[in-house]
C-alpha cells in the first residue's frame, strides 16, 4: 500500500529506507532508497559520499546550470534565457535523471579533470581550463534578452509612433544610435548591435500638454522614448516579434542573442558542490599529459578535497573514467549504485591503476611528475553568473538628486559603495588623505558659505553681485566651506525639524 505522508504525519512514523530492514517497529518503509532526495538532490551522484551541506549547495546550484530549458526555445519571449550549446548525458547517471527526463535536457558537459596545483593559479576554487577544449566548444552557451516597447494610447487621442526619431525633438541621441532601424523604425535582423544603440525608434506625445499650451501653432511636439541596448551590453538581433496587445495596441519584442565563450571569471561547478571561476587558459601544448597524450580539459586544486569531503566527486571521477573507457555509463544511484570495489576492479581490466592516479607529464618541461595524479572524467556544469553580466567599472556619472553623491548599482551605471566597515578599515590604517579621497572628492563634494558672523548658511546674490547672511545683513562675514552634500543636508532638515545648527569657524592651520 502507498501512503503519502504530511509533515505533521512524520512525527509519528518509524521509516525504513528499504525492504530489507523492516523490523515489527517499522511503520512504514520507503518506496526506494533515494526517493528521499528531492529533484535537484537526486542528480548527484555517489550522494551518499558527500559532506551533507555540499549536497544542499549542489541542489542550489542545479538550478542555475545552463542547458536546454525548452526544445521551442526559437519561438520564446522570455526576458532572458540562457542555452548551452553542446549538452551531453552524464556519464555517471542516477535513476530519478530518467524519472525526471533529466537525460533528455542535461545541462553540462563530461570533462577530463585532474586534482593538481598547477601554478597557483587554480587556488581558492579557481579552475584552469585548456584552451583547445574552450576552442572545440566546452561551456559555449548563447545568452537571449527581449526588449520590448508598446505603443501606448494617451488621453486626447494622442498615441505613441514606431518610427526612426527626426533631429530636432525632444531627447534625439545623434544619428549614429539609430543607424540600425528600417523605415519603420524597428531594427533589422542579424545586425550588430552594442551598449546604446536603439533596438526600436519610438515617439511619445509630451508628459504634461499644458506645457505647449503657449506654442499651439504647430501642435504639441513629440519626444524620442527609443528604446536601446543596455548599456553593457553587445549581441546580435535574433528575431523580432510584432504583435498586438488585448487593448489593440502594436507590441513590438526583439531578442537580442550573444555567445558566451568561456572567459576568465565565469561560474562552472561539479555536482557535488565543488563550484569555481576560470582561473587561467592554458594552451594545450603547456598542459600536463599522460604517455597516451591525454590531456585534462580542467585543473582543479587538492585543497578543495580534504576539508570539504566530497568523496562522491572522487567516486564520479573514476566511475566516470571506468564508463568512458568501456563504452557504459556507470549507475551511480546514492545508496544502490555500482560499489567502489567493482569500480576499482574494472579500472584494472581496462589497464589503468586502481587507484584512479596516472603518471603525469609537466607539459612545458617534458618532465615527469614525481607524484601520480588523480585524473577521471568528472560532469561540470557551467552556471549562468558570467563576468560580462557582472564586470563593472564606473568614473564619472550620474548622482542622486537628494544627496548629490553616486548612484549605486551596475544597472544606473552607479559606482561602488564604499561603506561604513571599509571606512573603518582606512581609519584603522591612519589613511586620512585616502579617507577624504573616497569619501569627500569622489563623492559629494560641495562649497557650503557661512557666516562667520551667526554661522548660519549664506549665500551669494547674483544681481547684488555680493555674499548675503539673511540674518546679518551688513554685519555679515562669509567664509567658503567644503563640505559634503549629504552634511549640508542634514543642516536643512534639522532648521526644518526647528533646530538652529551654527557652525563655527576658524582660521586653517
Amino acid at each position: 500500500m502507498v501512503e503519502y505522508i504530511d509533515a505533521e504525519e512524520e512525527e509519528n512514523t518509524f521509516v525504513a529506507l528499504d525492504f530489507e530492514h523492516v523490523t515489527p517497529e517499522h511503520t512504514h518503509a520507503e518506496i526506494a532508497p533515494y526517493a528521499i532526495f528531492g529533484i535537484c538532490a537526486s542528480i548527484i551522484p555517489y550522494a551518499e559520499h558527500n559532506q551533507s551541506p555540499r549536497n544542499s549547495y549542489e541542489a542550489a546550484m542545479a538550478k542555475q546550470a545552463l542547458g536546454i530549458e525548452a526544445t521551442n526555445f526559437i519561438h520564446r519571449v522570455d526576458s532572458r534565457s540562457h542555452l548551452l550549446h553542446y549538452p551531453q548525458t552524464p556519464l555517471v547517471k542516477t535513476k530519478p535523471m530518467s524519472v525526471i527526463g533529466y537525460n533528455l535536457r542535461p545541462s553540462g558537459q563530461n570533462c577530463v579533470v585532474a586534482v593538481i596545483s598547477f601554478e597557483g593559479y587554480n587556488m581558492e576554487d579557481a579552475l584552469i581550463f585548456n584552451k583547445a577544449s574552450i576552442e572545440r566548444g566546452l561551456g559555449r552557451s548563447t545568452f537571449y534578452r527581449i526588449y520590448t516597447a508598446e505603443c501606448r494610447r494617451y488621453l486626447g487621442g494622442l498615441r505613441d509612433r514606431f518610427t526612426m526619431p527626426e533631429p530636432g525633438i525632444r531627447g534625439y541621441r545623434g544619428e549614429q544610435y539609430y543607424r540600425l532601424l528600417e523605415t519603420d523604425g524597428i531594427v533589422s535582423q542579424e545586425s550588430n548591435a552594442a551598449g546604446g544603440d536603439v533596438l526600436i525608434g519610438r515617439t511619445s506625445p509630451p508628459r504634461f500638454l499644458e506645457e505647449y499650451k503657449e506654442f499651439e501653432v504647430k501642435g504639441p511636439t513629440m519626444r524620442d522614448t527609443s528604446v536601446d541596448v543596455r548599456p553593457a551590453e553587445t549581441g546580435v538581433v535574433d528575431d523580432v516579434f510584432i504583435i498586438r496587445t488585448r487593448e489593440g495596441s502594436k507590441l513590438v519584442k526583439v531578442r537580442m542573442r550573444d555567445q558566451r565563450i568561456p572567459e576568465l571569471g565565469d561560474k562552472f561547478a561539479s555536482r557535488h558542490g565543488q563550484k569555481g571561476v576560470v582561473g587561467m587558459i592554458v594552451p594545450q601544448e603547456d598542459m600536463p599529459f599522460t604517455a597516451e597524450g591525454v590531456v585534462p580539459d580542467i585543473i582543479i586544486n587538492p585543497h578543495a578535497i580534504p576539508s570539504r569531503m566530497t568523496v562522491g566527486q572522487f567516486l564520479e571521477s573514476m566511475a566516470g573514467k571506468t564508463a568512458a573507457a568501456r563504452g557504459k555509463s556507470v549507475d551511480g544511484t546514492p545508496f544502490i549504485n555500482e560499489k567502489p570495489h567493482e569500480l576499482k576492479q574494472q579500472l584494472v581490466k581496462l589497464g589503468f591503476e586502481h587507484t584512479g592516479r596516472e603518471i603525469l607529464y609537466n607539459g612545458v618541461t617534458g618532465e615527469k611528475f614525481t607524484a601520480g595524479i588523480f585524473m577521471g572524467v568528472v560532469y561540470y556544469q557551467k552556471l549562468h553568473h558570467m563576468v560580462a553580466d557582472k564586470v563593472h567599472a564606473r568614473a564619472r556619472g550620474q548622482v542622486q538628486m537628494l544627496t548629490r553623491q553616486p548612484t549605486e548599482g551596475r544597472a544606473r551605471g552607479g559606482g561602488l559603495r564604499f561603506g561604513e566597515m571599509e571606512r573603518d578599515c582606512l581609519v584603522g590604517h591612519g589613511a586620512a588623505m585616502m579617507l577624504q579621497d573616497r569619501l569627500l572628492e569622489e563623492s559629494d563634494r560641495y562649497l557650503l558659505y557661512i557666516c562667520e558672523n551667526c554661522g548660519f548658511i549664506a549665500f551669494y546674490d547674483i544681481k547684488q553681485r555680493k555674499y548675503v547672511c539673511g540674518i546679518c545683513e551688513d554685519r555679515a562675514q562669509v567664509s567658503p566651506v567644503v563640505v559634503s552634500y549629504a552634511f549640508k543636508l542634514l543642516l536643512q532638515e534639522m532648521m526644518s525639524l526647528g533646530i538652529a545648527p551654527s557652525l563655527k569657524l576658524k582660521e586653517r592651520a
